[in-house]
């Protein structure tokens, strides 16, 4: 366990400081060809870089609970929600998250923040109505598992900085699409060449690369956060009930983020929840294999 969590915060550092750079590249362009910085727009790309990595990493959860417009969890509205919580802390040691509720009718869930002491937990009015207590249990000790390893800053910031990337790449390939029928550029006609291979590049590899990584951060840390939260209930059998009446559902959610996809405990996407095969580029495993896994817990 305690390895896995090592191995997380050198996971972190090391797939932030890519984006990092690849969103660099992107302001780069755009501030070399479009604002014609020169010299200068190396600093003004790593300025803009820094500032919003360390925004993503401060903000983290505000910014993910505005995306999903959602409220805090009260005691009276939401007792059952918040005694499961506290239990879990509890047998887990673990400091209490904040809870917040979204207005959806879709099953989901998901942890956001920046470490166990400024973490959140977030679920669907779908997932409190449908689910009953020790579903709900598990999905909750999922979640709080997700803190424990420190995979929520890893997916938050991520997903938050990769789309920034996305939306400059969709930036530089729109000016570019506008200086072409424009007839040109300030810079001369090398200068509209290059930026129309760069921005061809950057708006083809950015979402190819968001893609990957969300993939490649989510799908092995589903099957730990599985494994941790069971333990915090020594009740694996409740969370893959949880799971599979989640998979059964078909209503999709309202205010899925495509950037965040990784931090739900399923997939937002309902087309992407198949259980006779695995998409290669989903963000999360398939739920069959995961509830055999929590059902071979011994």
């Amino acid at each position: 366990m305690f390895q896995s969590i090592r191995s997380n915060k050198a996971k972190t550092t090391a797939i932030v400081a890519g984006i990092f750079l690849f969103f660099a590249g992107i302001v780069y362009v755009i501030s070399f060809f479009l604002l014609e910085l020169g010299h200068f727009a190396v600093v003004f790309a790593l300025v803009i870089s820094f500032l919003v990595s360390f925004g993503a990493y401060w903000n983290s959860d505000k910014i993910v609970l505005r995306l999903h417009n959602a409220r805090p969890a009260t005691p009276e509205q939401d007792a059952k929600l918040n005694n499961i919580l506290e239990g879990l802390c509890i047998a887990s040691g673990m400091p209490k998250p904040r809870l917040y509720v979204m207005e959806d009718r879709a099953l989901n869930a998901f942890a956001t923040g920046r470490n166990p002491n400024n973490a959140v937990i977030c679920v669907t009015t779908g997932l409190l109505d449908r689910l009953d207590y020790y579903q709900l249990e598990g999905v909750v000790a999922h979640e709080l598992a997700h803190i424990k390893n420190y995979d929520i800053l890893l997916q938050t910031v991520a997903g938050i900085m990769i789309g920034a990337a996305l939306i400059a790449s969709r930036f530089v390939s729109r000016a570019m699409i506008r200086g072409r029928s424009g007839g040109g550029s300030n810079r001369g006609g090398y200068g509209a060449l290059i930026m129309l291979a760069v921005g061809l590049i950057f708006a083809i590899l950015a979402p190819i690369a968001g893609q990957l990584l969300k993939m490649s951060l989510s799908r092995n840390r589903e099957f730990l956060a599985d494994a941790t939260g069971a333990k915090f209930t020594r009740n694996p059998e409740a969370l893959a009930s949880a799971l599979e009446a989640i998979s059964g559902s078909s209503i999709p959610m309202q205010r899925a983020s495509n950037a965040t996809e990784g931090m739900y405990i399923v997939t937002p996407c309902v087309e992407l929840r198949s259980k006779r095969k695995s998409n290669p580029f989903s963000t999360h495993p398939p739920i069959e294999k995961r509830v055999e896994a929590l059902r071979n817990l011994r």
